[in-house]
């Protein structure tokens, strides 16, 4: 990042003098062998680009070549290139899908192995009951019409809802959350594992929980008819969805169903269902849009990030096809009843305990991280404003183009790209506590204790606060609270980053599959030698690189304020619409990556013939 500088300016430089802490852990990656003959003595290359390659010593080379390995490092003799180590162990063969994984979740410092005996231990014993002593210090809402709404396969049902009528014409809203802290109690050894995983890591294919599976997907999860412990938000609305009463208490419910954001939507749009939950899910529905509404109106960002999903073959596990998820309106629907139940334990937990309560914010961008934003939308004489959320949001809405209704889509692209990371900390250890991307003034993370430790401590908070539960000496105190929090972003960050290697290695398993496709895409970022294009069809973003160190370099000239780059006198500019290849370059076995290339426009020397059975179709349509 130039951050505005440009060629001759004068900018400030600096070289390590010295290494306060070493951060050595053992690396995955690859042995790489002696071209010396029987040498002892060979370079191990890991993973992460970011580490030098490493020296070892084994008798095993041969072996070990074409496995993925784990190597620590002894030390970096001051005159030595590469520093020296020590083989650690082997994880399996390069490309098997189970050796890949654990490399990734190595990599990136997921705790995944087994819960241990002494986490086991703290687990209730099975079969488990609701109890007469549970009943007496919960309210009874098992007659309510509870629904939970979730993607498809989902076992850890954290949230459910309902909606009813009230004699005085407004309308009882309920956001039912999985009272997981009735079973994980404060310092014990289930306890302590939650809280050093802090939360479940979703891979492609693979679940890494938070919690042992017997809570998880079990007597925690909300599935429906079965009777379920469960700490409820319930607000009285009106019919402008304006909240006129907010209360909290623990509960009993009872599910009467476990839906999908599709089933929902069917039900919802249906006109020949009338049965209960699909009456308490219009109900919402029309309430979630209102609130939406107000909720941008405020200056909420509405930002866009292409997910996929992937269909996994049930034998091999392999992806079978790749596409981006489609939302619908019960997504947003759902959305805005956990967000208004986040808000509104934020302000009864800091009320409560202006000094400790664990709080989530999300910082404003500073001006210069709009800078590519500001140049796209000036390629089409457009202006962004920055100043605030308010102001971005309401430029985003006006930022159209005629007869290009993606653009609008690749503009939330960037603008997302643009924002700084949300961030768990304590109340008492900061004072700005405002949530930029959502236009709140104080934000919190409840809803979702199954997978994050950081809503068990929020659950603690407000059973304190309403009498349901008693303190505890670390729930109090704000230094203990602020390292929790520390931790919970690394782990939530190690999750991003892990979650979206897995995407990307099934990525790769996918196009392996498919050979050399060819699809259209639109440029969403010039660099001096290559294009950065999203493919939306499959949420895929790869380079295009214009030069080849196999054939001469074509004539570059890149103009880093447009921004442009013109090949050939053809001159390319962010949201341009090409065509491409798309491919899995496998030449390095442990850095494979997709791999694209121009097919159109078509330019002399630089564009690529469009894949055989494209061809083969146009023959046939001829």
């Amino acid at each position: 990042n130039l951050n505005r500088a440009v060629h001759q300016d004068l900018v400030p430089t600096g070289r390590v003098v010295g290494i306060i802490k070493r951060n050595w852990r053992p690396f995955c990656g690859m042995l790489f062998l002696s071209q010396i003959k029987e040498a002892t003595r060979h370079l191990f290359t890991p993973a992460d680009r970011r580490i030098p390659r490493i020296r070892i010593e084994t008798r095993q080379a041969a072996t070990l070549a074409g496995q993925r390995i784990m190597v620590a490092i002894d030390g970096w003799p001051k005159h030595s290139r590469y520093p020296n180590g020590h083989f650690v162990r082997s994880l399996g063969s390069a490309g098997d899908k189970e050796t890949e994984t654990e490399v990734l979740l190595l990599e990136h410092d997921v705790p995944h192995q087994d819960f241990s005996q002494a986490v086991l231990s703290f687990l209730p014993k099975m079969p488990w009951n609701i109890t007469e002593e549970d009943m007496a210090v919960r309210e009874d809402l098992r007659n309510l019409t509870v629904c939970s709404v979730d993607p498809p396969g989902c076992t850890d049902i954290d949230d459910a809802l309902h909606c009813r009528d009230l004699p005085n014409g407004n309308q009882e809203v309920g956001v039912h959350i999985a009272d997981v802290s009735h079973f994980i109690r404060p310092g014990n050894a289930m306890d302590l594992e939650a809280a050093n995983r802090g939360t479940t890591v979703y891979l492609t294919g693979r679940r890494i929980d938070m919690v042992p599976e017997l809570l998880s997907s079990n007597l925690c999860s909300l599935r429906s008819s079965v009777e379920r412990l469960a700490f409820s938000c319930i607000w009285e609305i009106n019919d402008k969805a304006e909240i006129v009463k907010t209360r909290f208490t623990k509960s009993v419910i009872n599910s009467k169903a476990s839906l999908t954001y599709a089933e929902a939507q069917m039900r919802i749009d249906d006109a020949n269902m009338n049965d209960d939950t699909t009456k308490s899910l219009r109900g919402l529905n029309r309430l979630a849009k209102i609130l939406k509404k107000r909720r941008i109106e405020k200056g909420a960002l509405t930002l866009s990030s292409p997910e996929v999903r992937f269909h996994i073959d049930s034998e091999t596990h392999d992806p079978i096809d790749l596409q981006t998820k489609e939302l619908k309106e019960t997504n947003s629907m759902v959305e805005e009843f956990m967000l208004l139940a986040n808000i509104s334990v934020a302000q009864k937990i800091y009320d409560e305990f202006s000094e400790c309560a664990l709080l989530r914010k999300h910082p404003a961008p500073p001006p210069s991280n709009y800078d590519i934003l500001n140049k796209a939308a000036k390629s089409k004489d457009m202006v962004i404003h920055t100043d605030s959320a308010k102001a971005l949001a309401d430029s985003l809405d006006a930022a159209q183009v005629d007869g290009f209704p993606y653009f609008n889509t690749l503009l939330r692209i960037l603008a997302t790209r643009c924002m700084m990371q949300a961030v768990y900390f304590c109340s008492g250890m900061d004072s700005d506590f405002h949530h930029y991307g959502l236009a709140s003034p104080i934000y919190t993370h409840f809803t979702s204790p199954i997978r994050r430790y950081s809503d068990i401590i929020v659950h603690r908070l407000l059973a304190v606060a309403i009498g349901a539960d008693s303190t505890y000496p670390d729930l109090m105190d704000k230094h203990k609270q602020s390292a929790l929090c520390n931790n919970l972003n690394y782990r939530h960050k190690m999750a991003q980053y892990a979650q979206r290697a897995s995407v990307a290695y099934h990525t790769q398993l996918f196009f392996k599959s498919r050979g050399i496709l060819n699809e259209e895409g639109f440029i969403l970022f010039v660099r001096k030698n290559a294009i950065i294009v999203l493919i939306p069809k499959f949420g895929l973003e790869g380079t295009v690189f214009f030069e080849n160190k196999d054939k001469p370099s074509p004539k570059l000239i890149f103009n880093e304020e447009a921004p442009s780059l013109t090949v050939e006198g053809h001159s390319f500019n962010m949201f341009d619409k090409v065509k491409v290849t798309i491919s899995l370059d496998a030449s390095n076995v442990q850095h494979q990556k997709i791999r694209m290339s121009l097919v159109e426009p078509v330019i002399s020397g630089v564009s690529v013939a469009p894949s055989e059975p494209e061809v083969k179709r146009a023959k046939l349509d001829r």
